[in-house]
This record gives C-alpha cells, structure tokens and sequence, in this order.
C-alpha cells in the first residue's frame, strides 16, 4: 500500500471537479465517495441530487474562512493510497477504514476530535483512493501536521499485514522506481503489456547483468531494441547514460528518455560499473556440460555468502541477483516464466542499504556462473528442463542462503523478497522434476487377464476413475494430507487430465512422486499438481515432435503452450506475490 502526498493547492473545487471526472483520458471509472469527516451525514455529489461538487467544495472551505489567524496559501491537503497491482480489491468499508486511519496518522482528524479538519475520500478506480482536506480546523486552527507522512506509511504497513496486501518497507532508499499513474495510463492506450519504465528497467538490468565492459554494456544495449544516449564529460569520459523506447512520446512529441538512476538505484552508471571492477575468467565447456558446471559454483558461493560480513554479503547478494537474471533469460521455455518472476521478485533483494564490498569470493562464483551461462546462451536456449534441474536446486540453495542472511541484518524487505523469489524457485524445480520423471518413463506392459463367459468390461471414461483411490494407491504414505489439502481439487482435475491423454494416473502419479522427496513440502497436493503439469509438458512436447505437428491441448487439456505464468497456474492456491500467511511452495508481478 502505498502513500503518495500530492503538491498543495488552493482550489479545493477544481481538485474535487477532476477527482469526479472523467479524467484527463476517461481513466476514471464511477467516482464516488468513500467516506468523510462527518458520516453518514455528508451527501456524496455523485449519489444524491441535494448536493454538488461545488456545494462540497463550499463546505470543505468553510473553516478555512473562519480562521482566527492568517490563512495557508495553500490549504488544499491531498493524498493518494494506492496498493500494488498484484493486490486484492478492497471494499468501499474497507477504503473507508483506510482513509479514517490516514486522516487520524497524519494529524488532520484525530479519532474522536469533532473539530479536526474536514476532509472527503473519493473513489474513481479499483486499486486507490484519493483524500482531500482543508487545512484548517473547525475551532478557528490550523492543524498540527509533523511527520504526517511517514506516520501514514505506518498506518499503511498495517494494513498490508491485516488486509493480506503485498508488504512494503520505506525508508532504506532501495526500492524500485515503481511507474507513475500517468505511465500506467499511458500504457494502457497505447495497449502495451506493461508502462514503458518497466520495459525499460528489464532489459538495462538484463544488459548489466551480462557485460563485462562499457562496450559491452552499450552495445547489449543496443541490441536490445532501445535508444541509448550517453552523457560524455568535457574529458571525453562517459559519465553516464540514458534509454527511451522506440515511439515513447511525450505531448510535445519529444522521446521519453530514463536516466538509469530513474529505472533503479543500482542501475546509475557507476553502480553498473561496479560489476566488471573485478573481472572473472570462465573455461569454455561444451553446452551438455554447462549448467553443471555452473551449479558446482553455485553450490560453492551458497556456503561463502555474506562469510566477510556486512560489505561482502550486500555485494555478494548483488552478485547472485545478476545470476538469476541471465538464467531467466536463457533457461528452458518449460519454466521460463517462474525464473522471469522469480528475477523480478529478487530484485530487492539483491540491493541493500549502504556499501558494498565487490571482491567476496561468493560475489566471485556468482559472477563466473553469470558469465558461464551468458557466454553460453545460444546453446542453452536449445537445451530443455531436465538438463538444468540440478542448477536450479542449486539456486534455491544459493536464494535461501541470502534470506537467512537478510533476516540476520534485519533487512526484512529484502528478506520477504527473498523468500517471495525462492518460492518461484521451487515450483520451477518441481515443474522440471515432473518433466525429468516423464522422459524417463516407461509404461509398464498391460496384463491381460481372463474374464468368466458373458462378462462384460465397462469401458473407462475420462474422470469415471476415484482420483482419491488414485491418490491412495499411488502415494499411501501422504493420501489423507493431500485430500485435505485446498489444492486437492487443482491435483484432482490434473490426474483426470492424464488419464484423458490415455495414461495410468496412478502410474503417473507415482513416478513423479518418487522423483524428488516430499516430506519437506509445505503442500504436498501443490507439489504433485506442478510436478503433473511439467510432466504433461513434457509428454505434450514429446509427442508433438514425433507428430511434427503442435498441439495446442498437448498438456492435458489445459490449452497452456509455453507460458504457464502468464494464463494462470496449475491450481487455485497460487498466492500473489508478498503473501505471508499462507505456506507452502507457492507466486507479479
């Protein structure tokens, strides 16, 4: 939940008439009001023909006039609170809730004072709230408003826990630059997927992530489809850069340029540089032997993280952060998108306050994996899940290194990152388990049995089959956890799903079972349900090959062809990212 003060004014009208529009592009869908300084008892302009935007306006301004000593300037008072896009809906009750606290935090009007200032909250879109005051009390004073802010963040951080919201932290100045609403706008009519300040931050960070130059850098670049400027010092020096995307246009028709200190706080020039300071030198290997290669460094550095104390872990941290960017960019399609989140949600992780050391040797290890794997990367985007199975263990083990490392600093944002990555991490790791299990199995030889004279076999039909006696026989030992498990149905549907392909599910079942063990799993019925789907995917694509034609309802009905994160998940227990109350392996952005 974020809170964002907005810029003073003097004309409570004219923000209540924008606040009731239709906005600058018809963004504003059914504005209304939410709550104010005197329910129920203050008419909403949007709901009741007694009462207009004006008249509101009027009685907003009315303590302003009746102040005893000299006015504000600007009296107008105005905060949005917005919550991340990955985050529930609330109620109109439950933004009322919200807006009461802020207005109680920030000092306009203390629980309880019926002469605070007068203020309204509006409603015109699913994820915020606007709140306008007057800055003057009804008594004839003006309010006392020090550190109004920050106490409403407070407030904020509160609610997140309460409401279930993605948890945010201020304050260590290493958040990401989050795109403003009229980015968002922005890109929503011109139909992008995402504001271009995103875009933008993604591939900087890809191109940092795998160079080893300047050159490097500006060229990766480049060649990532963006315009680059560089800032080039009287000396000659390049001090710094900027990046627009192609067609990014502001009303004057001028590009939209992003200096990198405006996309991140690690993404300025010098802080970029830092990475190629101390250079590593990588043996070449032939593809089949890569990712192993990488995973025995990966393994090295989990058990070195953060050994050098506080310096040496926020670099080496910072180190593992770039690693998983480049494996997200080159891993097999199967679990692509889980390592892209899994990237995302790492970031701020992988920043932390302070300086950092560049010449720990786990910072050493992630940086030869980094570029093992970029150097590598045509021959990896060939390669497939089960090649890279033993890698990604490894980078759960790397990822769980840090949090535990973060939790001993007392860095909670970063820990919560952490733990929100690693559990992307994990569903990749049992997506490519399911995957490894169906490429090595091998049905076992119908028996035909002898039936009396004049029986008759009834024959089977997709889902006639108990999937709970599947269960049973399949996996005795976890059965009466799994039926009681909120993610048995998800399990359920994906077991009939096999035997509609006209496979044993309990065959199946069994062998993705005895793939990797369970008993360390949160949820088991999750675990099974991914291992299913990447066993599917696996059997889909194999039978496409032998086919040589695609199939798009080759994973078992589900109609998913490569992008299992974009559509939804294998099951209804998916978590947004930042949920904290649920366990389990889990997912934003």
């Amino acid at each position: 939940m974020i809170v964002k003060k907005a810029r003073e004014g003097d004309d409570t009208g004219r923000l209540l008439g924008y606040l009731y529009g239709p906005g600058k592009r018809d963004e504003h869908v059914n504005p209304h009001m939410v709550a104010s300084w005197d329910d129920p008892y203050v008419e909403d302009p949007a709901r009741s023909p007694h009462m207009t935007i004006f008249d509101l306006a009027l009685i907003l301004d009315a303590p302003v006039y009746a102040l005893l000593g000299k006015r504000p300037a600007e009296h107008v008072y105005h905060v949005a609170v917005r919550n991340a896009p990955e985050d529930r809906l609330l109620t109109d009750e439950e933004w009322a809730r919200v807006a009461r606290e802020m207005m109680h935090a920030s000092g306009i009007a203390k629980h309880g004072d019926d002469q605070a200032c007068r203020w309204v909250a509006i409603r015109h879109a699913d994820d915020h709230i606007h709140i306008v005051a007057t800055k003057a009390r009804q008594d004839g004073r003006q309010p006392r408003l020090r550190q109004d802010i920050p106490k409403m963040h407070a407030a904020a951080r509160k609610f997140e826990v309460e409401f279930g919201l993605r948890r945010l932290t201020d304050g260590d100045k290493t958040a990401r630059k989050w795109p403003k609403t009229g980015e968002q706008e922005k890109a929503t009519r011109r139909g992008l997927p995402e504001p271009v300040r995103e875009t933008l931050q993604r591939k900087v960070r890809e191109a940092a992530a795998a160079s080893v130059s300047d050159d490097d850098f500006f060229t990766r670049l480049t060649a990532s489809g963006v315009r680059l400027k560089q800032r080039v010092a009287p000396d000659g020096n390049v001090t710094g850069y900027s990046v627009a995307m192609p067609g990014d246009r502001d009303s004057g028709q001028h590009a939209v340029w992003f200096p990198g200190t405006r996309l991140a706080p690690d993404l300025s020039l010098p802080r970029i540089r830092e990475r190629w300071q101390n250079p590593v030198s990588v043996p070449a290997v032939a593809p089949a032997e890569m990712w192993r290669e990488a995973e025995r460094r990966v393994r090295a550095a989990a058990d070195q993280l953060g050994a050098g104390g506080l310096h040496q872990g926020a670099g080496d941290v910072a180190a593992l952060g770039d690693l998983i960017v480049i494996a997200a960019v080159i891993s097999p399609r199967m679990v692509r998108d889980q390592l892209k989140d899994a990237a995302y949600e790492f970031e701020r992780a992988s920043r932390v306050p302070g300086d950092r050391a560049l010449e720990g040797q786990a910072r050493g290890l992630y940086r030869e994996s980094a570029q093992l794997l970029s150097q590598s990367a045509a021959a990896a985007g060939r390669s497939d899940a089960v090649a890279a199975l033993g890698f990604l263990l490894a980078l759960v083990t790397a990822i769980e290194a840090s949090q535990r490392w973060h939790q001993a600093q007392e860095h909670r944002a970063q820990a919560e990152a952490s733990g929100r990555a690693g559990r992307l991490l994990r569903e990749a790791v049992e997506v490519t388990a399911g995957a490894s299990a169906a490429r090595e199995y091998r049905p076992r030889p119908k028996r035909t049995t002898t039936r009396p004279a004049g029986a008759r076999r009834t024959p089977a039909v997709s889902g006639e089959r108990p999937m709970a006696g599947v269960l049973q026989e399949a996996v005795p030992r976890h059965a009466r956890a799994v039926l009681a498990d909120p993610a048995w149905p998800a399990l359920r549907a994906r077991l009939a799903a096999v035997e509609k392909a006209g496979e044993d599910p309990i065959e199946v079942l069994a062998a993705v079972a005895a793939r990797r063990e369970l008993g360390s799993a949160d949820s088991v019925a999750e675990v099974l349900t991914w291992r299913l789907y990447g066993w599917q995917r696996q059997r889909g694509a194999t039978a496409s090959a032998t086919s040589k034609s695609p199939s798009p309802t080759s994973t078992g009905g589900t109609g998913r062809t490569g992008t299992p994160r974009k559509t939804g998940a294998p099951g209804p227990t998916r978590r947004p990212p930042g949920d904290e109350q649920r366990k389990g392996p889990r997912r934003a952005r």
